[in-house]
């Protein structure tokens, strides 16, 4: 387990206690993991992409469904914090250029890292942010101060043994 696994699962249960509905919280989750990670790397010779529906994985839905979704694109705050999203089935998706972070991306790229450890990890990661007031959650910088990288080494040792011993 490593930082980039921490980051995601605390950022889906940050927005999930905030209010959003679990498949947009996971979203939201990988997406500022990607972020973070990117911002980490300096977005060395990348510039932000335009939105660009041919480039989306929903190339396949109907095309009333596909021109729904172009219409819903949009920024989204969580706090004092800002991500590009589109609407779908009613509910935020997350999107960095024309990738969608879904929640199906979630399980794949952070889940699955934690094996039969999962839903033990999220308990504790919902618990911890609990623990704060709510004005730490609805701030990127204390958020990331106060509850991130206090404990982002611990989590990652933590939950790595966990997912071995229940592997």
């Amino acid at each position: 387990m490593g930082r980039f696994q921490v980051m995601a699962l605390l950022q889906a249960a940050r927005a999930y206690i905030l209010g959003l509905p679990l498949d947009s919280a996971r979203s939201w989750g990988l997406n500022r993991a990607i972020f973070y990670a990117a911002a980490k790397r300096g977005f060395k010779g990348r510039r932000a992409l335009p939105f660009d529906r041919t480039a989306l994985p929903v190339q396949k839905l109907p095309r009333e469904e596909i021109e729904e979704i172009e219409a819903s694109y949009g920024i989204f705050h969580l706090g004092d914090e800002m991500a590009y999203q589109v609407e779908m089935d009613g509910r935020p998706i997350f999107t960095i250029g024309s990738e969608l972070q879904t929640a199906e991306d979630f399980a794949k790229q952070i889940e699955s890292r934690f094996g039969g450890a999962f839903e033990e990890a999220w308990r504790e990661a919902i618990e911890m942010c609990k623990g704060f007031d709510k004005g730490v959650l609805l701030s990127q910088r204390y958020f990331y101060e106060t509850v991130y990288k206090p404990r982002r080494d611990e989590l990652a040792s933590k939950w790595t043994e966990l997912a071995e011993e229940l592997s």
